[in-house]
């Protein structure tokens, strides 16, 4: 398929990143311009011999133009629903952390909350920012991985995009893992005691997770 194909069948991707910024104070044809750019760019830059979905690819880079329009005034925020349930997984870990006299593990909360364990590893990161994927080495060295990001927000919406891609082949508790490391900013004992393991699993597993992805970035 064409460039000019990939645009014009897949229009309505950019109503659907448009209807979740209505009403926060800027027009809907402005934020339909940002997100055909979005569109656009995203047709320019796809390589379907990467094998990824073009929609996959493209949504990323259309939210990134319309969130261009409100970075000035920081208007994007945690969805309601998201923060909601945020908040409502913290009340219930503390709650669950007195009655076990431990930390929850994350099947305990998501069972508690009637969701499941990846929707409740994503409550928990909600409200908390992303921290650089950073570990220390064997000499107590602080490593980075290297992502090659850049002040671009298309180099950063890539790099994201590129490690969801990788999360996205791991098991559910490796995700849970990495989410809880450097999304939640967890030690490897709270993240032992929230999945069920031990700080040493923990350390080694992160280990060997950090090195597959480092490889694949």
């Amino acid at each position: 398929m064409n460039k000019e194909d990939l645009v014009n069948n897949n229009l309505m991707l950019v109503h659907s990143c448009c209807k979740r910024f209505k009403g926060r104070g800027i027009e809907y044809d402005d934020l339909y311009g940002a997100g055909c750019l979005g569109l656009v760019k995203a047709a320019n830059a796809f390589k379907e011999e990467l094998g990824f979905c073009f929609s996959t690819y493209a949504v990323p880079v259309i939210l990134g133009e319309i969130k261009r329009l409100f970075r000035d005034g920081g208007a994007i925020k945690v969805s309601r629903s998201l923060k909601e349930l945020s908040l409502k997984s913290t009340k219930t870990r503390d709650e669950l952390s007195l009655k076990l006299g431990r930390e929850p593990t994350i099947m305990e909360l998501a069972e508690s909350l009637g969701v499941s364990a990846e929707e409740a590893a994503e409550a928990l990161s909600a409200a908390v920012p992303p921290s650089s994927l950073s570990y220390l080495d064997e000499d107590g060295g602080l490593k980075e991985m290297d992502v090659g990001i850049s002040q671009s927000a298309e180099d950063e919406i890539s790099n994201r995009l590129a490690i969801n891609q990788i999360l996205s082949r791991f098991e559910r508790q490796d995700r849970n893992l990495i989410k809880l490391r450097y999304f939640c900013g967890k030690t490897q004992s709270e993240t032992a005691s929230l999945l069920g393991m031990t700080q040493v699993q923990v350390s080694r597993r992160e280990k060997k997770l950090l090195k597959i992805m480092s490889e694949l970035l």
